[in-house]
């Protein structure tokens, strides 16, 4: 399918080029004919459909009825995003459509924000670091240790262990499953990126001092960038599972709708980490949009005697958010399953 014509519809058009072609290598645009159902009331398929040309009935509760036509503003968005699907939609004429994996989307989605968000920490954290200050101790000044229990501080530095690295050694290649993450004791890194036409994008150098890698063990992504060394030095890595048991655990901290509400009735405040054009089409009512992409930058505009409940589609995007938040001292929960998980009847959703 053309990346030009998938680009004209949300969320679609916030992908990179990369991407979006990715997308549109695994779309095709499909035929629906008159009188047939593209879906079913209460079905709860995960396909995002867009109409391209025709006209589609929406049969609700009650005899309710919509029509959508191909071609209008409307037709932007995804036809009826609730799950389980509120309306039948039925072709009046014959019409043309292509559906998109919402699991597929969501994580291209959150692969190019959390690819964006990385690379503005690390050079945040490569300036504000001393080269030659013990590795222990600059750890220790994260505000993530300050929401683990003692006996895992502990664990963490006998977890570690230091690798020993060469200069031009590939620590992290893009595309690859995370296995550990870093920490950088001696030398310097490159990160960079790869387009699907091969070329190498330099996103930042690192150096001692600086973490990375958390990424992709905090959302279960995908690696989105590569990190190699630019000198020979010292890494201390801690392997995935005790990540996930010594830092991701005890930190994210996730609620379901219900508790959600209780909290925000009692102050906490309704925080969206989708797109923009995502959250103008669907989103829970009084709740702050700050993308991803942009959290990092945002976070300081944030109140830190405020609970925030962070929410997504599915709870990847979220998840990210909600860690990096706790660990500048916020107090944030992510809402367990996104908007795709709340049940018709709880669906707060304009």
């Amino acid at each position: 399918m053309n990346n030009q014509v998938l680009r004209q519809f949300v969320p679609l058009s916030e992908l990179t080029s990369d991407n979006l072609q990715e997308l549109a290598q695994k779309t095709r645009i499909e035929i629906l004919s008159k009188g047939k159902a593209l879906f079913k009331k209460d079905e709860s398929d995960n396909f995002s459909y867009y109409l391209l040309s025709g006209e589609l009935l929406l049969l609700g509760e009650g005899g309710e009825k919509k029509i959508i036509r191909g071609g209008t503003p409307t037709t932007r968005f995804p036809i009826e995003h609730h799950r389980p699907r509120r309306y039948t939609a039925i072709a009046k004429s014959e019409c043309n459509y292509f559906r998109v994996d919402n699991d597929m989307l969501d994580i291209l989605l959150t692969w190019d924000q959390n690819a964006g968000m990385m690379v503005s920490d690390l050079e945040e954290n490569a300036a504000n670091e001393e080269d030659d200050a013990d590795w222990m101790t600059m750890m220790l000044r994260s505000e993530i240790f300050h929401r683990i229990p003692p006996s895992n501080i502990q664990a963490v530095f006998m977890r570690m262990e230091p690798v020993p690295v060469t200069r031009n050694e590939v620590i992290i290649k893009q595309g690859d499953e995370g296995d550990f993450y870093y920490f950088i004791h001696k030398g310097n890194c490159i990160v960079t990126h790869s387009t699907k036409s091969g070329k190498e994008i330099k996103l930042a150098e690192i150096e001692a001092g600086t973490g990375f890698g958390e990424e992709a063990l905090v959302s279960e992504n995908k690696r989105n960038a590569n990190v190699t060394m630019l000198t020979d030095g010292v890494l201390m890595r801690m392997a995935k599972k005790d990540f996930v048991e010594l830092l991701k655990a005890p930190v994210l901290q996730n609620v379901d709708y219900a508790e959600a509400r209780k909290m925000v009735a009692n102050g906490a405040v309704w925080l969206d980490v989708r797109l923009d054009s995502e959250h103008k089409n669907v989103a829970i009512p009084n709740s702050m949009n700050i993308p991803l992409y942009l959290l990092r930058i945002k976070s300081g505009t944030l109140n830190h005697q405020t609970k925030y409940i962070v929410y997504c589609d599915t709870g990847r995007r979220s998840s990210s958010a909600a860690y990096l938040l706790n660990e500048r001292g916020y107090d944030a929960y992510f809402l367990e399953g996104g908007l795709r998980g709340l049940k018709t009847e709880e669906s707060p959703t304009k």
